[in-house]
């Protein structure tokens, strides 16, 4: 509810009456002044889109000069064309900059992943209580929603970054910003994710954009549910952590998920787990086999096999061979000819 009544203070500000843009969103005065009152993602869908139209300001009062109703579709339109979504946050990020003045938005990429970092120019908490918070979590949610949108992926956040002290909704900013781990006093707002999705291509048209505009701002409160990095992922987490990755509660913690919604992505995205668990076990099969001199039962042990006789039923059947016709026909082709 904080958000609420720093968006009621924007009203406020413009000498507006927030009453009509309050009761679509069926918040009472009441509730608006309770203390540790809170929304549904809804209702900050409604009162926030009523406000930006009738205030004329996408960015609710928070900077020194508005951002007029449409700022953020055209912002999206200029990045619409770009060949992958690496270019378009780039685009983005140097586009917003053509608008708002008190803060710079970049794409930061190193080691660790890549991140959406704010550098703040001005002070917004002049502008009221809470109006800096709102703003910073308004600009990454945004970004971050429509980063999902362009490539057709929840792209999963590896950790947050906020430059304030933890707010008595902390607990909220779990929900905004799902994943890694949440940071509070630290140097600038921003937000940490895999860099693989920056190579993701766009899939998206004017025509999409157009229906997405009727509708953009469940982007900014809502999760968005398909992640085309999942698979990789997962193969990644079996891979690297065998023993932690072994049943799907594991997984689903090294992912920063419920094993229900693991199993629920993966199938939207045509994959089951024991389907990449066969293929990583027989990819780690394949590689002893070949790399090493390891009897068959070690190898059996090795990729997660109680006992030899499963592991070979399991690689005929990956592969249509034996074990040690597998491992003669790799040896064979190596030798001179």
């Amino acid at each position: 509810m904080a958000f609420a009544r720093v968006i009621v203070a924007a009203y406020e500000r413009y000498g507006q009456d927030p009453a009509e843009a309050l009761k679509l969103a069926q918040i009472t005065p009441a509730k608006l002044h309770q203390a540790d009152a809170r929304i549904t993602a809804h209702q900050m869908e409604v009162l926030s889109g009523a406000a930006m139209q009738e205030l004329d300001d996408e960015g609710v009062g928070a900077f020194s000069r508005k951002l007029p109703w449409g700022s953020y579709g055209m912002l999206a339109r200029a990045s619409l064309t770009a060949p992958d979504l690496r270019v378009a946050l780039k685009r983005w990020c140097r586009h917003h900059a053509l608008l708002v003045d008190d803060i710079r938005l970049s794409l930061v990429e190193n080691n660790a992943g890549a991140a959406i970092a704010i550098e703040e120019h001005t002070d917004m908490r002049a502008r009221g209580p809470g109006v800096r918070e709102f703003s910073l979590v308004h600009v990454l949610r945004n970004i971050h929603g429509l980063a999902c949108w362009y490539v057709d992926s929840r792209i999963g956040l590896q950790g947050a970054t906020f430059p304030f002290s933890a707010p008595a909704h902390a607990e909220a900013f779990r929900h905004m910003f799902p994943g890694g781990p949440l940071k509070f006093d630290a140097a600038r707002a921003s937000i940490q994710f895999d860099a693989r999705y920056l190579a993701l291509p766009l899939r998206r048209d004017e025509k999409a954009l157009r229906q997405m505009l009727q509708r953009a701002l469940p982007l900014t409160v809502l999760q968005y549910r398909r992640d085309r990095l999942l698979v990789q992922q997962v193969r990644q987490a079996l891979a690297a952590h065998p023993e932690q990755a072994h049943s799907a509660d594991g997984l689903a913690e090294l992912l920063h998920m419920s094993s229900r919604t693991l199993h629920r992505q993966l199938k939207e995205e045509g994959a089951s787990l024991q389907q990449l668990k066969d293929e990583v076990r027989c990819e780690r099969a394949k590689d002893l086999l070949y790399r090493s001199n390891k009897p068959v039962k070690q190898v059996a042990a090795a990729t997660g096999f109680m006992n030899e006789k499963s592991f070979l039923r399991a690689f005929k059947a990956w592969t249509g061979t034996s074990p040690a016709e597998f491992r003669n026909r790799l040896a064979s082709s190596d030798e001179p000819g």
